[in-house]
């Protein structure tokens, strides 16, 4: 077992200012815990959106389960049937196999958090924002190409594929 998979032997007490900052395409994402923090069991992160940003387009996730829960503003969510707007107090739970998205379509900041489990796509965030400092530009491709590292595909919506 390495250091890093090792779960602590007494609680964790991040401070407000502990974590780790990656802006990915307009999203900020703000890591609280890590796989490293956790033994690989989850993380978990604050994000902000500024209105008009999408967070991420329509996706599946094979490998982990994501829970969103609305802090501040409204996020407009995709649940595969369509999307909902949610605020202050909703929960999403996008479990293995779901489709999911969210974009902010509203006219003021939004501000929620997000749990990951087990943890480790937190290194997908880390390889784009390391790939756009290095100057690539996010585009669906290759934002494609970094999801299928992380057992995650992009979701066609059925009812609007092209026969």
């Amino acid at each position: 077992m390495t250091d890093e998979a090792r779960t602590p032997d007494r609680p964790l007490l991040r401070s407000p200012q502990d974590g780790e900052l990656l802006d990915v395409a307009g999203v900020e994402h703000f890591f609280k815990l890590t796989g490293e923090h956790t033994g690989g069991r989850f993380s978990f992160e604050e994000f902000r959106l500024a209105p008009g940003t999408i967070g991420a387009r329509p996706h599946v996730h094979d490998g982990h389960d994501e829970y969103f829960y609305v802090l501040e503003g409204e996020l407009t969510l995709h649940t595969g049937d369509g999307e909902v707007t949610a605020g202050p107090g909703h929960l999403l739970a996008a479990t293995r196999g779901t489709p999911h998205g969210f974009r902010n379509a509203g006219t003021v900041p939004a501000r929620a958090l997000c749990l990951y489990t087990p943890a480790g796509y937190e290194d997908y965030f880390r390889d784009v924002h390391a790939a756009v400092s290095a100057g690539a530009e996010v585009t669906d491709e290759l934002l494609a190409e970094f999801r299928s590292r992380y057992r995650t595909s992009s979701y066609q919506d059925p009812s609007s594929a092209v026969l």
